[in-house]
């Protein structure tokens, strides 16, 4: 598979964490050219607070791959990391992030606290921003519009 294939089925998980009534987030972690795990934000559904695309996608993988250390996998996500993904990220060791649309607001990544660009942070994953960024950012903003009626 290609990166750009990655990022259509996180896509596709966004679209189904909409049909979850979900913020529209979906992540995928590839591992030599394949699939390892795919998850959709589930916080309302899970009624945690931590259930963001990327945690439950590194959770999976981890489980999937028999360890905490994730050094050959890269993430694909349909929007910045916050910070407590960010986290998880380097945590896991994750070797490359590739993800959609900025997060002004909440991102840790190219926004806000600069997660990567901490000197406390024991690991930067290499970072591509912009993958599929117009789709990434109209599924969010279609989803916040009819929320807002």
């Amino acid at each position: 598979m290609k990166n750009n294939e990655f990022m259509d089925e996180a896509l596709n998980q966004a679209r189904l964490a909409v049909l979850r009534g979900e913020v529209p987030v979906g992540a995928v972690i590839a591992s030599r050219g394949e699939i390892v795990s795919v998850a959709g934000n589930r916080t309302l559904e899970l009624k945690d607070p931590t259930g963001h695309a990327e945690i439950l996608a590194i959770r999976e993988a981890a489980k999937i791959l028999d360890s905490e250390r994730l050094p050959e996998c890269d993430l694909y996500v349909t929007l910045e990391p916050c910070a407590m993904c960010a986290a998880a990220i380097s945590f896991a060791r994750i070797q490359r992030l590739y993800f959609g649309a900025q997060d002004r607001k909440s991102g840790a990544v190219e926004n806000g606290v600069h997660y990567f660009s901490d000197s406390s942070c024991h690991h930067a994953p290499e970072v591509y921003s912009g993958f599929a960024e117009s789709e990434c950012r109209e599924i969010l903003q279609d989803f916040f519009k009819k929320l807002r009626g």
